[in-house]
């Protein structure tokens, strides 16, 4: 399978080939942005598969991403603006945050996947877990360093990228959306 994501972030296209890596994943060079005005991250990946779509050559299979976090005390903020919410979003979360007791939060991944005639398929994954007090570790990108996932004592960033293969909101997306092909392939068939 090849497939050409739309977007710009070498990091996310890093975290999906290792998720998927029997898959030929690359960046569709696209000139600028597309205008990322939807309310859902569904909303914003469509937007963006849909603007490769119009870049891409007839016969490639174009993805399109969204993720974010969503923390629970900030009534689901940043969501959707993660990426744009401020020049230092850890920081930023953190002061927001300040003193609460309730830290939970939650990744949140869509991917839609547009074949070369058009059919759609979508994929979401999440990763919930608590904000810790600090940043800690050094893998990873984004809001990594403050959140810890259920179950563990550790953030993203000090688990790795390698856990992060396996078990992120990105991860996630990408094993639903293999699924989803692989039962595509077996309507076909």
């Amino acid at each position: 399978m090849q497939i050409l994501l739309a977007s710009k972030n070498p990091n996310k296209l890093r975290e999906l080939r290792a998720a998927l890596p029997e898959w030929k994943i690359a960046l569709l060079d696209v000139p600028g942005e597309p205008d990322e005005h939807g309310t859902t991250f569904l909303d914003n990946a469509r937007i963006k598969a849909r603007y490769g779509r119009t870049l891409a050559p007839a016969e490639a299979y174009v993805a399109g991403e969204d993720s974010g976090i969503e923390v629970d005390a900030l009534g689901g903020r940043p969501g959707v603006k993660s990426a744009r919410w401020a020049a230092d979003g850890v920081a930023r979360l953190l002061l927001e945050l300040g003193g609460q007791s309730d830290r939970r939060a939650r990744y949140v991944c869509e991917l839609v996947l547009l074949a070369p005639d058009g059919t759609e398929l979508r994929a979401t994954g999440t990763l919930a877990g608590n904000v810790a007090d600090a940043p800690r570790g050094d893998e990873g990108f984004g809001y990594d360093p403050i959140l810890v996932p259920d179950g563990e004592t550790r953030t993203v960033a000090e688990l790795g990228n390698a856990w992060k293969a396996e078990h992120s909101h990105r991860a996630q997306a990408a094993h639903a959306l293999a699924r989803l092909l692989a039962s595509e392939d077996e309507k076909t068939t």
